[in-house]
């Protein structure tokens, strides 16, 4: 059995243009003469690693703290892709995904520099899958995710962003990426796993 990490180490992880870094401080220190070590740190629920609830994009949409479990605990396909995703690639996906496992298709994992396009992400939408996750920091393009969050989300999709996949290949795994219990947010970090069948 291998278990494959898949996620950034939060403080120098990759942040969404605009979006605020982690940061950290060192309240005790033993080195300093302290009893024990302590931090303290902030940082954005998108940074890194991490799972978009709906609420993120839709205001009557499930917090992170809702979101069922089985959504991001269960059988994942990792597909290897490069550029957009289109239609016809999304369906691909799908269908190789079914023939490697009967639920394979329930959670995709995007490998590779990718952007999920409007049409890939009604492909995904119609399929019902559980969830979508890529290695960018959001599915849809950089310069205008809203409209593909919008359509994935709105299909009860949750969404794995900040993946790292380049030393997963391509298959059926088993996936580990509950978000962390955040009441009422839109999105949470996750230390997102696969482990080999």
């Amino acid at each position: 059995m291998n278990v494959y990490d898949l996620s950034q180490e939060v403080f120098s992880c990759c942040v969404f243009p605009g979006d605020p870094a982690p940061e950290k401080q060192t309240l005790c220190s033993m080195e300093k003469g302290d009893p024990y070590n302590l931090t303290v740190f902030s940082m954005c629920a998108h940074n890194g690693t991490h799972v978009d609830a709906p609420f993120h994009f839709l205001q009557d949409g499930k917090t992170v703290d809702l979101l069922p479990l089985s959504k991001t605990v269960g059988y994942a396909f990792v597909a290897e892709h490069e550029g957009d995703v289109s239609a016809e690639h999304a369906t691909q996906m799908l269908h190789k995904a079914r023939s490697l496992h009967p639920e394979g298709a329930k959670r995709i994992l995007i490998k590779g520099k990718s952007t999920v396009t409007l049409e890939a992400a009604r492909v995904f939408a119609d399929a019902k899958v559980d969830l979508v996750g890529n290695e960018s920091q959001t599915v849809g393009p950089e310069d205008a995710p809203m409209a593909v969050h919008k359509v994935l989300l709105g299909a009860d999709i949750v969404l794995l962003e900040g993946i790292r996949l380049s030393h997963v290949p391509e298959g059926i795994y088993l996936l580990s990426a509950a978000p962390l219990n955040f009441a009422a947010c839109e999105g949470a970090p996750c230390r997102a796993i696969l482990i080999s069948l």
